[in-house]
């Protein structure tokens, strides 16, 4: 199994460089997308507040990210090659810094401090005082903008890093994600992948009844874009999605990952009210036993 550890050597088989994150197999990243649940979980569950729904829809989307498609080095937050990951919908939090715990950016045991005072682990990231955050974000709709100067940026300094941005559906009801989905194809930004977390539910409904935005697909192919849908939870064909956007020349590609809102534990299972809510002590104790 490759090491988690990382400063230590990677093997041969994953040929890459000491301290960069290696790839892990299928059965390894689905260990992971159970133990991040646990932790997204638990964390809100202690601190009484954050945003359940979204997070745990976006699980295997963050897995497949972090775990096996992106290069990236915790030992090094300013190494130049490494990939980016903007976490445009950042309310979804707790489920970055569960990924950075694993990966080893921080220890896990830090995730019992989300939201307190002083603490790294703010309720919406910040990436002036979490360690391998990108991007500080709040106000939604504003990471795919991010993503299009930074991936521009690469272009004009000759580095190869890809670019990642994760998008809530419900966020692109926000104008500025479609002026930023215009700017990207005209300026044939391809080393941006954009990944819609598509699970249908926004702060206070259905999508479909507060700002349709079917035919979602068709949209992003009319602003010029390469689109790909996806289990959103399958994590085999999300890896492959993502891989398969990487190598899009010419344009943007974006991932529509097909979600549930909730994913995991059975009571927040598409149910609006946790979008925001965290679980009170008896639904911890038995969301905890569902992802046991």
């Amino acid at each position: 199994m490759p090491s988690n550890n990382p400063d230590s050597k990677t093997s041969a088989a994953h040929g890459t460089p000491a301290g960069v994150f290696s790839s892990l197999t299928l059965e390894e990243m689905q260990a992971v997308a159970r133990k991040l649940r646990r932790h997204i979980v638990s964390m809100i569950g202690k601190a009484g507040s954050g945003h359940p729904g979204g997070s745990l829809s976006a699980v295997e989307i963050i897995t497949a990210l972090f775990f096996h498609v992106m290069r990236h080095k915790p030992s090094d937050l300013c190494w130049p090659e490494r990939d980016r990951f903007i976490l445009s919908k950042g309310h979804a939090a707790p489920l970055l810094y569960a990924s950075l715990a694993e990966c080893g950016y921080y220890p896990p045991e830090e995730l019992a401090t989300l939201r307190r005072l002083g603490s790294r682990l703010q309720g919406h990231v910040d990436r002036t005082c979490t360690p391998g955050v990108e991007m500080s974000a709040g106000a939604l709709g504003q990471g795919l903008s991010f993503g299009i100067g930074v991936a521009l940026a690469g272009r004009l300094n000759s580095q190869d890093y890809h670019v990642y941005v994760l998008l809530g559906d419900g966020e692109c009801d926000e104008g500025q994600v479609w002026e930023a989905a215009m700017a990207a194809a005209h300026f044939k930004v391809d080393n941006l992948t954009a990944i819609v977390d598509n699970n249908g539910i926004q702060l206070d409904g259905w999508n479909r009844d507060i700002m349709n935005l079917e035919p979602f697909g068709k949209k992003w192919e009319a602003f010029g874009w390469q689109v790909i849908e996806v289990d959103g939870h399958d994590l085999s064909r999300l890896v492959d999605a993502l891989e398969k956007a990487k190598r899009v020349e010419g344009k943007p590609a974006v991932v529509i990952a097909h979600t549930i809102k909730g994913k995991g534990v059975s009571f927040m299972e598409n149910k609006v009210d946790f979008h925001g809510k965290a679980p009170d002590a008896a639904q911890l104790e038995l969301a905890m036993k569902e992802l046991a």
